[in-house]
């Protein structure tokens, strides 16, 4: 909670647009939150999951940007079965605590703040136990756009600029500050 997830996913997507990669975008938390138990309520994520993919890939779509705080190998295992046949890449951003507090406090001003916050540490201290991704990204004190970047290129979704084309960016850049 608070690392970035939804806010990179939406940048990651707009940076797929303008590539001009035909994708799919879908946060977890917004196929599936109910009042109903949480075990029921998962269980309802993953099979909402399985019946968006299935139309997603009949349309053709061979990218799916996904955001979910993956907290154990069951949970990414019922996403892979989920996802049949995908290559299912995780990639868990990071922020610092304070960081990640300062965006609920903003995002989560009601009566539950305190409760999310809490959530936050313990989140954190589990993402990190769990160790389930591919690659980290941190997602503090950068822009969102170059941390959405990062992550479609250590995906292999985008191409990493040519070091070249780096020079060119950075000559441009010293440029322009002066």
């Amino acid at each position: 909670m608070g690392s970035g997830k939804t806010t990179v996913l939406g940048e990651a997507s707009d940076v797929l647009t303008a590539h001009g990669i035909p994708h799919a975008v879908l946060d977890l938390d917004a196929i599936g939150s109910t009042l109903i138990p949480d075990d029921v309520s998962r269980d309802l994520i993953y099979r909402n999951l399985e019946a968006i993919y299935v139309n997603f890939v009949s349309a053709g779509i061979t990218r799916v940007l996904l955001a979910e705080a993956v907290e154990n190998r069951d949970e990414l295992d019922r996403i892979r079965r989920a996802m049949a046949g995908a290559d299912v890449v995780v990639c868990r951003l990071t922020a610092a605590v304070e960081t990640m507090h300062s965006r609920l406090r903003t995002r989560e001003p009601g009566m539950l703040q305190a409760q999310f916050l809490g959530r936050a540490v313990e989140l954190d201290h589990i993402l990190q136990s769990a160790a389930l991704e591919d690659f980290s990204i941190v997602n503090d004190q950068r822009s969102i756009t170059d941390v959405a970047r990062e992550l479609l290129e250590r995906a292999g979704w985008i191409p990493a600029p040519s070091s070249e084309w780096t020079e060119r960016r950075l000559s441009s850049a010293r440029l322009a500050r002066r």
